[in-house]
């Protein structure tokens, strides 16, 4: 695999395709270019999915993340553009982008994109801080 930046997001089986699970990714240097002036915008990309029969290669990624550093982009699209290309390479059951874009101009962006696969609907929640509050304690 190359180490130069490309938008070509690599894919591998979900190992576990029987069941729902949540793969949380971050990608903290997150660079593009301001596509007014030029200047670098610094975003933290978070990544929630459950997948369905295909996974993404974090080193296809990073090098998929990595191929904006150059480009101009309001953060809206790009945010949009990448949940678009990660929907397409995986198809998800579920995926949301979070994209906390840093302080420019005294105002902080977050941007936050969801998709859910057709006819998917989530498990209920499990809570078990309530399970835990109720173990008698050693004494």
């Amino acid at each position: 695999m190359t180490t130069q930046p490309s938008k070509s997001l690599q894919t591998f089986p979900n190992p576990a395709v029987e069941r729902d699970y949540h793969i949380h990714m971050q990608v903290p240097e997150f660079t593009c270019l301001c596509p007014l002036t030029g200047q670098p915008d610094f975003a933290r990309f978070d990544f929630d999915i459950i997948p369905d029969k295909l996974c993404v290669e974090l080193k296809s990624l990073k090098l998929y993340m990595w191929s904006y550093r150059n480009e101009g982009a309001f953060h809206e699209k790009v945010t949009n553009t990448i949940a678009d290309d990660l929907v397409q390479a995986i198809a998800p059951r579920f995926l949301r982008v979070t994209a906390r874009w840093y302080v420019r101009g005294g105002i902080y962006t977050n941007v936050v994109v969801e998709h859910r696969q057709p006819g998917w609907t989530p498990a209920p929640r499990v809570d078990l801080a309530q399970f835990e509050a109720a173990q008698p304690t050693a004494g």
